[in-house]
């Protein structure tokens, strides 16, 4: 069972709980925008804080993206990787000596048994091994060396030595009372790394991206938080997921930081935008609890801000997000025409009741956003899932305003737009909301069909495109309206839609043949493809049936009621488009009432009789209804010998023998009657026939006269 109203986490830890059996749960729902239309309205959802930080920061021109991940658990150990890159370039004999040479502790012995090696090998590795026995000074003076070789006798090693020497110097910063000139003298040397990557010197382990987060750390040792926030964003605009991290990492010793020295800190634009990104992104929330010292956060931001024409859209979100209506109104005079400035434009308007405004706002919206913009994917306060497309949910809420004024077709189009992401909303709206023809109409002139989903992939779950969807729901709603002959072409494959064009073969047959044993073999078998096919063939997409879950789950209905955010139209059509009954499993309902139809047509002493009652009554629908066809066959039906377990053990009706009982059904019921009077008549048929005998032989004779 789904509570809606625990949190779905919350189900979720039950399985970890020491209880007699586990609770298991249930499948990530997706978000429907029209469930609670005004929070859809009223709520900023939270950005992404990878989107966000991928806003600032600036690319290296000529330097390239990292191709591996610097962590996961696919990404090679840093130490094989690093050995292995040694190995390039090299001859077999000096593969073999740079592995020996590695294993060494003594400097000395490096240059002493490197000695046939090239230099700036051998200087390299003496650097390494100077490194690693903690000898930074030494170290940085072998690097140095190998950056004083001639460009064309370095070509292996000179990104190598200038990372190292960076990572050097800032180990001696800590120990040194210069500490401040070798921190200096590190970042040039992360800044050399840098630009002999982009020269083309050889630099198989990445470390120009590398150098990025190296030089941002020492930045940050110095105190310039402004310098390490920009190098971490370019650092992960280059592709490395430790400019990411870093920046997160970041972001968490701001915040720890007294509100004094924070307060100064603010004043720096990439600090305010590190903090307004993280706010906006909710970052640090967990399960929809907010972190104690956000709302420090978020005070010293808008002192720090007051005035501010930077940032100004994002300062507006954050103000927004927090209740704070009229300083985001301040901020969004200075906001400019982007995307986020004009949807909470749209969302400002709606709160003061300026539908119209609100409209104009969703629509520069929707068109200032990138098709391609997206924030990733979110929880809602239901935990629900979303996948945060600005544009395509800045579509599905100016949707809410048109079912709400009555543009049906407009607010169904900028759901089905979403592709997939809305989906439960726009099939609500195509079922429930459009009429049969206005989607017929849309479908046809703006919805080919895909090409069907091979057996491959079905046997892999490939879901169907959201095209084939919904030509599958109008297909669906055809069959349920009696449009037989045109609802076959709408269903996504060959064996549907020759299921679906027997079913309405059969439905045409039970109306137009006849004779009634005729009638009733197609409503029986009409019944059946209702039942055991009806989820794919009659179900809705969404209530009651809920054919997008395969008919496994059941969500709670929104009620049908007109208020601000629904008008009555809207209501009177959803209502004439109830499913009949109003009940999960529709079609099961429809089958049963097919197979009661199709008793009517039967002889009640029929063998069919009972087993098209006894098969009815198996279908699943409720109690009454297997009560009432017991009952039915109790007061009509024939004995059968499997009667003892009616509606569990049943027989396939036998059609063709039903047809004789036409006949002796009549015979066997005068029969019935007459038998208190048997010997009486038997005497008085022998008088008959004696009689007309006699009768017939005088008639003879005379005429013989």
């Amino acid at each position: 069972m789904f509570t809606r109203n625990w949190p779905r986490h919350l189900l979720c830890l039950s399985l970890s709980l020491p209880l007699g059996s586990a609770l298991a749960c249930g499948p990530d729902f997706p978000m429907r925008l029209l469930d609670n239309r005004g929070q859809s309205l009223a709520e900023l959802p939270e950005g992404n804080f990878r989107f966000e930080i991928s806003r600032f920061g600036h690319a290296v021109a000529g330097l390239k993206n990292v191709t591996e991940t610097a962590y996961g658990m696919d990404a090679p150990d840093y130490a094989e990787q690093r050995d292995k890159a040694e190995q390039a370039g090299l001859t077999a004999e000096q593969q073999v000596l740079v592995k020996q040479l590695r294993s060494l502790t003594d400097v000395h012995q490096v240059e002493i048994q490197g000695a046939s090696l090239p230099d700036e090998l051998t200087l390299y590795l003496a650097g390494a091994v100077a490194f690693d026995a903690g000898e930074f000074g030494l170290a940085a003076e072998y690097f140095q060396k190998v950056l004083a070789l001639p460009a064309d006798q370095r070509a292996l090693r000179s990104t190598w030595a200038a990372y190292s020497l960076g990572r050097s110097l800032f180990a001696m910063s800590s120990e040194a009372d210069a500490g401040s000139e070798l921190l200096a003298q590190s970042r040039k040397a992360f800044e050399q790394t840098r630009q002999l990557s982009i020269d083309g010197f050889s630099d198989p382990l990445e470390l120009g991206v590398a150098s990025l987060g190296e030089e941002a750390r020492v930045a940050r040792t110095a105190g310039d938080w402004n310098s390490a926030i920009e190098l971490y964003a370019t650092q992960n605009l280059q592709g490395s997921a430790v400019g990411y991290t870093s920046l997160k990492l970041l972001m968490a010793d701001l915040a720890a930081l007294p509100e004094d020295q924070l307060a100064g800190l603010l004043n720096g634009k990439p600090v305010q935008q590190l903090v307004t990104a993280s706010l906006i992104s909710r970052l640090g929330w967990s399960f929809g609890d907010q972190p104690p010292n956000e709302l420090k956060l978020i005070k010293l931001l808008q002192n720090s801000t007051r005035g501010s024409l930077d940032n100004a859209d994002r300062l507006a979100a954050v103000n927004y997000q927090q209740g704070d209506y009229a300083s985001a109104k301040a901020f969004l005079e200075h906001a400019g025409d982007g995307g986020l400035a004009w949807w909470l434009r749209a969302k400002l308007a709606v709160r003061e009741g300026d539908k119209n405004a609100a409209a104009a706002a969703y629509a520069k919206a929707a068109q200032a956003f990138p098709q391609d913009e997206s924030w990733g994917e979110r929880r809602t306060p239901d935990w629900d899932f979303e996948t945060l497309q600005p544009k395509c949910r800045v579509e599905g809420e100016s949707a809410i305003l048109a079912l709400q004024r009555g543009d049906y077709l407009q607010a169904f189009d900028q759901l089905y737009r979403s592709n997939g992401i809305y989906w439960p909303d726009a099939a609500t709206v195509a079922e429930r909301v459009l009429t049969v023809d206005e989607l017929k109409h849309y479908v046809d002139t703006q919805v080919p069909a895909p090409p069907p989903l091979t057996q491959e992939d079905r046997d892999n779950y490939v879901q169907l495109p959201v095209a084939a969807k919904l030509r599958n729901v109008l297909g669906r709603r055809l069959l349920r309206e009696e449009r037989y002959d045109e609802a076959p072409a709408y269903f996504d494959n060959a064996d549907l839609q020759a299921r679906a064009k027997w079913y309405g073969q059969l439905r045409n047959e039970a109306e137009s043949k006849w004779w009634p044993t005729k009638r009733a073999f197609a409503y029986y078998h009409a019944a059946t493809v209702a039942r055991f096919d009806g989820i794919e063939l009659l179900g809705y997409e969404m209530s009651p049936d809920y054919a997008t879950f395969g008919g496994n789950y059941s969500l709670e209905a929104p009620e049908l009621k007109v208020g601000l955010l629904m008008a009555e139209g809207e209501v009177q059509r959803q209502q004439a488009t109830l499913a009949q009954p109003d009940e999960r499993f529709h079609y099961r309902f429809v089958a049963t009432a097919l197979a009661s139809k199709a008793a009517d047509h039967l002889p009640h002493s029929s063998q069919a009789f009972a087993s098209v009652l006894c098969k009815a009554s198996s279908w699943g629908t409720s109690l009454q209804e297997q009560s009432a066809f017991y009952r039915r066959y109790v007061e009509d039906g024939p004995y059968v010998a499997w009667a003892g377990d009616f509606g569990h053990q049943c027989q396939d009706p036998d059609f063709q023998s039903a047809d004789k009982r036409y006949v002796t059904q009549v015979t066997d019921a005068a029969r019935s009657q007459l038998h208190p009077y048997k010997k009486p008549l038997q005497i008085g048929g022998v008088i008959a026939v004696t009689a007309a005998a006699l009768l017939l032989i005088n008639r003879r004779r005379r005429k013989a006269r």
